[in-house]
């Protein structure tokens, strides 16, 4: 990232063992990666293009790649989301720019796929606001049980001429999901089934 100055990163990692009571089967692991970027066009007022931060948000990308695979461990995640925080100096689109698929699509592959849009948030914060990222299945938003979400607070972040770019990742739907739907187990099945007609062919 040649344009991009990176001033901090932040990694989050939460086990959950169990909900209401009931202990999960397996500890569901969520993750947020978070890149905290100057500017470069905070207080500039409106500039029509903002293509060099979607350019420069591909290397982005297989940064943050790199930072939730490690966050994962031994997990593989099944759910994801995407958000960025924009300092006073800026504006909502500035964030828009560094979160589209060009971004995201290293981080598909980082994770081993992802076929499903990636739900999203963005707002214009002072320092140390709270966001809630929301989530969904990587491979189909129509299953229910992954529709989930991490809520954010960076203390002191951003600073009025920063954005701060978060994608987060868990390993499984909610812990007590029982409203009905696709399944993951689905999901996978479906997908194992179009691979090998497609081997075949």
């Amino acid at each position: 990232m040649q344009n991009l100055r990176i001033r901090r990163t932040y990694t989050v990692i939460e086990d959950k063992f169990e909900e209401a009571g009931h202990s999960a089967p397996i500890p569901v692991r969520k993750v947020a990666v978070v890149t905290v970027l100057e500017n470069p066009y905070a207080s500039a007022g409106y500039v029509k293009d903002l293509s060099p931060l979607t350019e420069e948000s591909v290397d982005l990308g297989r940064r943050m790649g790199e930072m939730a695979v490690h966050a994962l461990g031994d997990y593989t995640a099944q759910g994801y989301g995407k958000g960025g925080l924009v300092g006073l100096d800026g504006e909502h689109e500035h964030a828009n720019a560094l979160l589209t698929t060009v971004f995201a699509n290293p981080i598909r592959e980082a994770i081993g796929g992802g076929s499903a849009w990636i739900s999203s948030m963005q707002k214009v914060v002072p320092p140390g606001t709270t966001i809630d990222i929301p989530m969904n299945h990587k491979d189909d938003v129509y299953v229910r049980s992954h529709y989930d979400g991490m809520t954010i607070t960076l203390q002191g972040t951003p600073m009025p001429d920063e954005i701060a770019i978060i994608f987060c990742l868990a390993s499984h739907g909610r812990i007590n999901a029982r409203v009905g739907g696709l399944t993951h187990e689905e999901v996978s099945a479906r997908q194992k089934h179009a691979g090998s007609e497609v081997a075949g062919a």
